[in-house]
């Protein structure tokens, strides 16, 4: 059942509309549909003056043609007609004509004292169309929706650019406005109100709350639609935010439906249809207008009710919506010929929205269990900050600005801020503030915390907020009538609350005060307000430590105990603290400080705590704590006793302690005999050795050359630069240079290029034809991260005089083919590594045929293939589709495909090429059949469980090892993959002697080897790890249950396995993981290991260096050792696990080669590749280890990792655990797997894409 429905319930009992429950029943079985266009069907009648003032408003002094909400009361029979026409075409909801029937925006007309009468006449109009409708067909049910359309006014926008401040219209006077018209229409008989066309979403927010109002003061309830408006192609509301930040803002209201219309097209407002379809716990709407606007056409709109509808259908079939219409330029027949469109198919399926905290600013902001620690910028706070209040008293607003915007460059991913000062006119400074930082979408991106004493500051605050904010604090101080009080408005305005640890007696300052008072509160909210429990962040107090007063000795362990507490009785609440009065302390003293605020948040974090306020710049790294501080530190925060301590107390040793706190590389020779050369040999020479020693000097002696004689800078790209460039092509393709080699030679080329420019653009006039050879739109697709690769085709591409636009990472569809519409590509390139993309490949493939494209797109990456290629992409696109290998085929693919000469020629073969694959695909029998999931279970891996006793680790639980040494994981790197990432084929050490690329290979691992000893000398890379031990058994045949205690008793993960099924030889098992795990009925506590590695951390920082200086071969070569480091750093762990943690070779003493080669007892597989293809296995894994806090590792929404240095994985002990690849799974396994996770078949399928033994 959808959110709407769930949530009438809640909070005080209302009586619901007697219609709603039967558009809910007719919602759950088809998509219903809205009228169309107003405006442009009262256009269709050429009313004039005469007819807007009919007889009553013959005289009145001032002109009416075009308030088109008059004509309900002066031309009543006009209005009827369209309602009419709307009802006849299939509209089974009518919208009221009331768009402008506000006191805002009827001001515009003198007409403001109408608004009741104008909403009262609209309403029952359109009623009394839908009942006349409904006698001739009572088998089909039509509804009035009463418009309450945006205002003419803007209550988070100034209408005075010198003034970004100002603001035309308050909240409060947009409520007032909102009443008369809601009273208006439901006195008339209105079925649902409509709030659409939102571009301000602090106006909606005004029109929620008195809709709510009217709720509460009336006693009854009808279903709220919404309708957002996205104003143009960067994909927000006028007023700046994302679709998801806006449904983030008003789904409080606990809307039917929400939805977008009017802007846009159909065309152009779909990837934020879907956008909402994805994330919107309710129904979805979708009525836009017909195209984009065009004078010339009739309606003043460009498409017809065919290509409306086809683009709606299209809706539709992909499960964005439930309920459809039009609006601008849209009319009867549209509405018809969208109605036949979606007749047969089914509704959006309502998603079930996992509970968690959803806030926005311009952006949106989610925090569940599985979120990273999230900071709250604590600088913009008066009580806190002394320069801060310095600068509002001093009403010095843009600097204090500067401050908000400070904290969020710093990582602020909230920013609090309170003004409650005894010289500042608390809530007038609030309010200045927040209308200004509305103004700065730097700040005003973030979500805010309103924070004060006074509930009069908060809620003027809460006034000028459009996103969802946080109000701290309310708190049982007053009593519980005021508690609820607060906390009814807070979800009136749409707020998350951080409730204090605070009642009637005072604040909780002991575990048991704590625990009570937030229970207590939770119960309250919960069951008595019907508030979100997912919107409560609990604030259990943190009290300073070493004060000296015994009582106070306590204090951490109780916040971080009582925070354990709340995260375990009390589901989906938060829990938040100001960190800093944690070390008050020992203010002034700002290295102890930092260690106390570090540690307090290692153990605060891990025991469940969500978000702080705390500033960044207050915070260091656990691990980097020196252990003498860190002991003294821990002692006093934990109330522990140090052995041997006699007399004196944890406080005075930290105390005693913190006094003492108070207070050229080698050059190289080289030969420079080829600088005695002509200009154009040594730009060759330079090009070839990718030597940028004098490239910027020899480029300008050859520019002055070119423009003694006449000539342009052009020709110095065109001639002497392209003459060295072709010579490296040339090598390269008859296979005398290597990649790494090419990539040093673009490296050289751009820089030359680079200081070209300004000399280009002065004469950009009088250049010739420059064109490059094509132009190509490359990215990583969504939910992929991985571009070594990508780049590496990049740079070859430009070296070949290709314009290559290359749009990074993670880059959504609409995007990638946005992008290529604008640059006018002649061709796409897809790349992707992690087998999700391979089906994002394919969705883009989908998405070009949709959208009409016909040029080439081009499919590579480490996953992908021919088959792949030709199967499950080229049929999704009608125009070519082309698996490029690798970088060294890419210059080839594009040549042939943008010649004139080649290309219909190249594409037949292509074609028919990959017609082939499909068919030997389609007939392919498999090495072997498939056995049944049951007979591959009969067939399963083996262990006599009586007489093998699985060896029990050295402790249980998880660790977390930050800043670890690269210098202990340099050794364990294995080369080999280093040199593939280049396409040099061969082993490590014996490529550097090969005949045919020994050379390339050698010099590419010297200079690897320089820039290692740079990563691990200067610190440019960070490692860390977090790794667990956790008890362990297998059930239901294949999945492996996870422990969190030694009793076995709670659940951490259930680790879910693939059973091999194709036919075995005699005496060979069907392998699974879980094999190798005692199953739970033996009754053997077994043992199983996880980690999560990362050698990426601060790489971003490094790359910008070097593309800044258009370093491209040093950038691929940082990512490409990063990447080396995070296996070796895994293979490390491994070993350590093996040696030490777990304990169970500790005599092991294998070398490196031996590693490489896997000789070692057990093994350490990841999720995603041949044993276990399930990608999704890494969510679980990362919550289990809390991976992100304690390594700042995180997944994607296809569960790549960040950075993308990174490995993750079990670790198994079982003597005869071996890696295996799952291989092909028939449909009875999958059906059984899709149980076990709790999946829909076609989810699982989609995930398991890969590995399936038959076609979906």
């Amino acid at each position: 059942m959808v959110e709407s429905r769930l949530h009438l319930n809640l909070g005080i009992a209302m009586n619901e509309h007697p219609r709603t429950k039967l558009l809910e029943d007719l919602l759950a079985g088809r998509i219903l549909l809205l009228d169309g266009a107003m405006g442009t069907m009262i256009q269709s009648h050429k009313l004039g003056e005469k007819d807007y003032r009919g007889e009553r408003f013959a005289d009145f002094p001032h002109d009416l043609r075009g308030n088109n909400d008059l004509l309900t009361l002066t031309q009543p029979q006009v209005i009827r007609s369209i309602h009419e026409a709307y009802l006849q075409a299939g509209a089974d909801i009518v919208e009221t004509n009331t768009f402008n029937s506000t006191a805002a925006s009827m001001g515009d007309y003198h007409m403001q004292d109408l608004v009741y009468e104008l909403n009262f006449a609209g309403a029952r109009l359109a009623k009394e169309a839908t009942q006349a409708m409904e006698a001739k067909t009572p088998e089909k049910p039509r509804f009035v929706a009463g418009v309450l359309g945006p205002t003419t006014k803007t209550a988070s926008i100034s209408p005075d650019v010198n003034d970004p401040g100002f603001r035309g219209i308050t909240f409060d006077q947009l409520v007032e406005d909102y009443s008369e018209s809601i009273r208006g229409l439901l006195d008339g008989g209105a079925d649902i109100l409509l709030v659409e066309t939102i571009f301000d979403t602090l106006n909606a927010k005004a029109a929620l709350f008195a809709i709510d109002q009217y709720f509460e003061t009336h006693q009854v309830r009808v279903p709220i639609m919404i309708s957002a408006t996205i104003t143009d192609a960067s994909g927000r509301t006028l007023s700046g935010q994302t679709p998801e930040a806006f449904w983030n803002s008003v789904s409080h209201a606990r809307p039917l439906s929400v939805g977008l219309n009017c802007a846009l097209g159909a065309e152009l407002m779909r990837p934020y249809v879907e956008e909402l379809s994805r994330v919107a716990g309710v129904y979805v709407s979708a009525h836009p207008n017909a195209g984009l606007p065009n004078p010339l056409a009739e309606t003043g709109y460009d498409e017809s009710p065919e290509y409306t509808a086809g683009l709606i259908k299209g809706y539709a079939q992909s499960g964005f919506v439930n309920i459809v219409g039009g609006c601008c330029g849209t009319t009867p027949a549209h509405i018809k010929a969208i109605a036949d469109a979606v007749a047969s198919i089914p509704p959006r399926a309502v998603p079930d929205v996992p509970k968690k905290l959803r806030l926005s600013g311009l952006e949106p902001l989610t925090i569940g269990d599985d979120s990273l620690f999230v900071n709250v910028g604590e600088r913009t706070n008066v009580t806190g900050s002394k320069a801060f209040a310095r600068l509002i008293l001093g009403n010095n607003y843009a600097e204090a600005l500067s401050v908000g915007r400070s904290q969020v460059e710093n990582g602020a991913q909230i920013i609090d801020i309170n003004m409650d000062e005894a010289m500042l006119d608390s809530q007038k400074a609030m309010v200045t503030f927040l209308n200004l930082v509305a103004a700065e979408p730097d700040i005003s991106r973030v979500p805010i915390m309103i924070d004060s004493s006074k509930w009069s500051v908060i809620e003027a605050g809460l006034k000028c907020v459009q996103g969802k904010p946080i109000i701290n604090s309310i708190s049982l101080k007053e009593g519980e009538a005021e508690f609820i009080e607060h906390a009814k408005l807070a979800r009136r305005y749409g707020a998350a609350v951080i409730v204090m640890a605070f009642d009637e007696t005072g604040q909780a300052d002991t575990l048991a005060r704590k625990v009570e008072i937030c229970v207590r509160c939770y119960r309250i909210l919960v069951d008595q307000v019907g508030f979100p429990p997912e919107d409560i962040i609990f604030d259990p107090n943190i009290f300073a430590i070493a004060t000296g007063i015994e009582e106070h000795n306590n204090y951490g362990v109780d916040f971080i105990e009582a925070t354990r507490a709340i995260k375990e009785k009390l589901p989906y609440a938060k829990v938040s603290g100001g960190v800093s009065n944690v070390s008050f302390s020992f203010r002034g003293n700002e290295p102890v400080r930092e260690a106390i605020h570090t540690a307090f948040l290692y153990h605060a974090v891990r025991a469940g705590m969500t978000m702080g306020i705390v500033n960044a710049g207050q915070l260091g790294v656990y691990s980097d704590i020196p252990k003498d501080l860190l002991d003294r530190v821990e002692d006093v925060l934990l109330n522990r006793t140090s052995p041997g301590d006699g007399e004196i107390t944890a406080t005075e040793r930290l105390v005693e302690f913190a006094e003492s706190f108070k207070g050229q590389s080698k050059e190289s020779t080289e030969d420079l005999a080829w600088r005695n050369g002509s200009l154009q040999e040594r730009l060759t020479h330079a090009l070839v050795k990718g030597i940028t020693t004098y490239i910027v000097e020899d480029t300008e002696a050859v520019r002055q050359e070119i423009a003694a004689q006449g000539g342009r800078p052009i020709q110095v790209i065109e001639g002497p630069l392209m003459n060295g460039m072709n010579v490296v092509g040339d090598l390269f393709g008859s296979g005398k240079m290597f990649l790494p080699q090419v990539v040093k030679s673009a490296r050289v080329m751009k820089q030359a290029v680079v200081h070209l420019l300004p000399f280009i653009e002065a004469e950009k006039k009088l250049l010739g034809d420059s064109k490059p050879k094509g132009k190509i739109v490359i990215a990583t697709v969504k939910g992929d991260v991985h571009d070594i690769g990508k780049n590496i085709v990049t740079v070859v591409l430009q070296c070949n005089n290709y314009e290559v636009v290359n749009m990074g990472v993670m880059v959504p569809s609409a995007q990638i083919l946005e992008t290529a519409r604008r640059e006018n590509a002649d061709m796409i390139g897809l790349s992707g590594l992690i087998t999700p993309s391979l089906e994002e490949m394919a969705h883009v493939a989908k998405e070009m045929e949709r959208e009409g494209f016909t040029i080439p797109l081009l499919i590579g990456g480490a996953t992908t293939s021919r088959v792949h290629t030709a199967v499950k992409v080229a049929p999704k696109y009608s125009g070519v589709t082309v698996w490029v290998p690798d970088a060294s085929r890419a210059v080839g693919v594009c040549s042939n495909l943008l010649s004139e000469d080649l290309r219909t020629d190249y594409i037949q073969k292509i074609q028919a090429e990959y017609e082939k694959v499909r068919a030997q695909h389609k007939n392919k029998k498999g090495p072997a059949p498939l056995l049944s999931i049951a007979d591959a279970r009969k067939n399963a891996f083996r262990t006599d469980w009586e007489n093998y006793s699985p060896p029990a680790p050295a402790f249980t639980g998880v660790r977390s090892l930050r800043n670890y040494p690269l210098e202990k994981i340099v050794p364990f790197i294995d080369w080999t993959p280093f040199f593939q990432a280049w396409e040099l084929s061969g082993r490590f050490p014996a490529i550097l002697e090969d005949e045919v690329v020994g050379e390339a290979a050698s010099n590419l691992y010297r200079d690897a080897q320089v820039m290692m000893k740079k990563i691990v000398e200067q610190k440019w890379l960070a490692a860390n790890a977090v790794f667990g031990l956790f008890s362990a058994n297998t059930v239901n045949s294949d999945d492996i249950e996870i422990y969190a205690d030694k009793a076995r008793k709670h659940v951490a993960m259930t680790f879910h396995n693939l059973r091999q099924q194709t036919m075995k030889p005699d005496g060979k098992p069907n392998l699974c993981l879980a094999d190798f795990i005692a199953p739970r009925e033996s009754g053997i506590d077994d043992t199983i290991g996880a980690f999560a590695v990362t050698a990426g951390v601060g790489i971003e920082a490094r790359l910008k260096v070097f593309e800044e200086a258009h370093d491209d071969y040093s950038a691929i070569i940082l990512k490409a050792l990063a990447d080396r480091l995070a296996e070796a750093f895994a293979e490390h762990m491994h070993w350590r696990i093996r040696r030490e943690f777990w304990g169970f070779v500790q005599d092991e003493n294998l070398s490196n080669e031996q590693l490489v080669a896997e000789e070692y007892r057990g093994i350490r597989p990841a999720p995603g590749y041949p044993a276990c293809p399930d990608h999704t296995e890494k969510g679980p894994l990362f919550e289990m280890l809390k991976a992100p806090e304690n390594a700042g590792i995180i997944v994607t929404e296809s569960f790549a990792m960040v950075p993308t240095a990174a490995v993750s994985g079990f670790y198994f002990s079982h003597p005869e655990a071996r890696y295996f690849a799952v291989g092909k799974i028939g449909k009875d396994q999958v059906e059984d797997y899709a149980r076990r996770k709790g999946w829909t078949l076609e989810e699982t399928e989609t995930w398991l894409a890969p590995v399936l033994a038959y076609e979906r």
